[in-house]
């Protein structure tokens, strides 16, 4: 049931909005491609960061190693604003590596490196997962006055949800099998 209906929605994948051609050094907007895929891994990194952080600090605190909080905030408003601003610090981090590593960088390494990622057909499935997942994160705040810091981390908690449930669909449900391959 759940194979067909998601075999249904791949016209609706993320990452099938980007043309992907039968050759790589025909990869129209590589830079762009990849840029997209960069940054669409900041949320789920910022997520484990920003969650470890929080516990850490709660943590401390309970210990009394840190002075305690003059207005605490619940667990769970304290773990996404810690998952948002660590998914600032992230973005920033993740974009400048990027640059440095990418610079003076020819145009097919480009292509290149972007065709691959639309090829691999575990990446697209993640890249659903995830997208799912910050869409019901960001809906999580909808109507409520929250922080940005709070909002963003909701984004990125769900993009971390949304690859944990890829995790488990593909090698847990799926074991790790596609449909194609149980054909053969």
């Amino acid at each position: 049931m759940f194979g067909t209906l998601w075999r249904d929605l791949s016209v609706i994948r993320m990452s099938r909005f980007w043309p992907h051609t039968a050759y790589e050094e025909d990869q129209p907007y590589g830079k762009s491609i990849l840029w997209a895929h960069i940054l669409t891994r900041v949320p789920p990194t910022a997520a484990v960061l920003g969650a470890t952080t929080a516990v850490g600090g709660l943590t401390l605190r309970k210990l009394k190693i840190l002075a305690p909080k003059a207005l605490p905030s619940s667990f769970t408003t304290t773990l996404l604003r810690s998952i948002g601003v660590s998914t600032v610090y992230t973005t920033g981090v993740v974009a400048i590596a990027t640059a440095l590593k990418m610079h003076g960088r020819e145009e097919i390494e480009w292509q290149e490196r972007s065709w691959r990622l639309l090829e691999n057909k575990g990446q697209v499935e993640c890249d659903d997962f995830m997208y799912g997942g910050m869409a019901l994160g960001l809906l999580g705040g909808v109507g409520k006055k929250l922080p940005w810091q709070v909002r963003l981390g909701g984004l990125g908690a769900g993009s971390l949800m949304g690859v944990m449930t890829y995790m488990g669909w593909r090698y847990g449900v799926k074991n790790g099998k596609r449909e194609e391959d149980e054909s053969v």
